[in-house]
């Protein structure tokens, strides 16, 4: 069995993926090439950085997926074990295959977020209009930026 799996997150009509600082919470969004192409993501709303700003959503998916594949694989394992015992003074018996958790398609949430226009390493994510109106840090570089 294949131990891997791949998880597709959808971007928006404009190429942003949905971020989510694990230190704040704030959601945001960058463009796909842009995080492709830096080492390091500051959060807009705290200045911090993070080593993952995967969304709570693909976090449970994954989740999801790996134990439907563990079970997956310890049933066929025991199945396995159920065929060469069977007939035999001690047997055993996998029981039912168990039913796999579900596994919710990540959505691209439709959020009201705005273009936020980073001068200092002349960038853009989005952010909401909240955040923008009240400056916010560059994802790119750390710096606040009052005036977006």
């Amino acid at each position: 069995m294949d131990n891997t799996f791949r998880i597709s997150i959808p971007t928006d009509k404009d190429g942003y993926v949905l971020l989510q600082c694990p230190l704040c919470c704030c959601h945001f969004k960058l463009n796909i090439s842009d995080i492709e192409s830096i080492s390091e993501i500051f959060c807009p709303g705290c200045g911090m950085k993070s080593d993952s700003y995967i969304t709570n959503e693909v976090i449970e998916l994954a989740q999801a997926k790996v134990i439907n594949q563990f079970e997956e694989e310890i049933y066929s394992i025991f199945k396995g074990i159920e065929k060469k015992t069977r007939g035999k003074m001690i047997s055993i018996k996998a029981g039912e295959k168990p039913k796999p958790s579900p596994e919710k398609p990540i959505r691209n949430k439709v959020e009201a977020m705005d273009i936020a226009y980073f001068t200092c390493c002349d960038k853009t994510c989005k952010v909401k209009n909240i955040r923008k109106m009240m400056g916010c840090y560059c994802p790119f570089c750390g710096v606040k930026e009052y005036e977006l």
